[in-house]
């Protein structure tokens, strides 16, 4: 077999990357959109996307993003390779200097088809013969203004907040006994400081303001949870919900989901996009209740 090529683009090498050939079956690819370099306005910087080349041909492709003003890449986005080429594939990774969490997106319900399977199951194995550690299987929703608005409870008082010690204390408060295995992996790492300041530090990245961002309190004044309508660079999103731990078993969680997503649709979204860890049981209840539809299932690497 040839030597491998393992180089990152330049500028006006998107036809190379698209043209290693994809199924479409599993990855970014199941978005449905495209990917295009920032010149072009898209989301993807050359210097972050390397390909493998064999005699000249495409036989694996990695790009990494990040919102515009950062200066290190967030996530692995597209991963993908051709058949009989999961070494290189390796070697792209291993080589690449660049570093962040891979989420495998699938179509709902993969498991039942052997084809999604197949092709998920050859980027599981390459992920992680290149390093990388599988941690959750989560949910991805997308609400549309198609779909129909839940109502609000009328059950809780929302109030503004933006103080980083408020802040600080709420999401240490609910990182008590969490769900969610990020935080719980964040938390095992580093203790429960670092993890909420980890949450705060990630709120913070997204573009929308704090302004945004509502404290709950019952009838009676007591605080029960925080929820925080956001903007990513592409999207609108569910940026964070939490129930604190003494109001939980209430459904407050639900008041949340369908308060976040009033703000976001009066503040102009149609779109609105939230995940959920698959094993988080009451929260994937509470997106179906709202009438959030699961758009893809996803694996989440680290």
């Amino acid at each position: 077999m040839s030597d491998l090529v393992i180089r990152p683009l330049v500028a006006d090498e998107t036809p190379l990357f698209h043209s290693l050939t994809d199924p479409g079956l599993v990855g970014r690819v199941v978005l449905g959109e495209p990917y295009r370099m920032a010149a072009d306005g898209g989301e993807y910087r050359p210097e972050w996307t390397w390909v493998a080349l064999r005699d000249g041909v495409v036989v694996a492709r990695a790009a990494w993003w990040a919102g515009p003003d950062d200066e290190q890449p967030k996530a692995l986005d597209w991963f993908d390779f051709a058949d009989g080429e999961t070494e290189a594939a390796v070697q792209l990774l291993r080589t690449a200097p660049l570093y962040g969490e891979f989420s495998l997106l699938l179509p709902p319900g993969w498991r039942d088809r052997p084809e999604l399977v197949a092709a998920a199951r050859s980027r599981i194995d390459a992920v992680t013969a290149a390093g990388l550690q599988q941690l959750v299987e989560r949910y991805r929703y997308t609400w549309t203004i198609a779909d129909p608005l839940p109502a609000r409870t009328g059950r809780l008082e929302y109030r503004p907040v933006t103080e980083d010690a408020v802040i600080l204390d709420v999401l240490l408060r609910i990182q008590q006994d969490t769900l969610d295995a990020h935080d719980r992996a964040e938390i095992e790492k580093n203790g429960h400081e670092a993890a909420a300041r980890e949450a705060l530090e990630f709120l913070d990245w997204f573009p929308s303001p704090r302004d945004w961002w509502r404290l709950a309190y019952t009838p009676g004044g007591e605080l029960a949870g925080i929820h925080i309508p956001a903007r990513n660079p592409a999207n609108w999103v569910i940026g964070y919900l939490g129930v604190l731990p003494e109001q939980r078993g209430r459904g407050y969680a639900y008041d949340l989901l369908v308060e976040c997503t009033h703000d976001l649709v009066e503040r102009g979204a149609e779109r609105i996009a939230a995940a959920t860890d698959q094993g988080n049981f009451p929260m994937a209840a509470n997106f179906a209740k709202a009438g959030y539809p699961v758009s893809q299932e996803r694996i989440d690497f680290v």
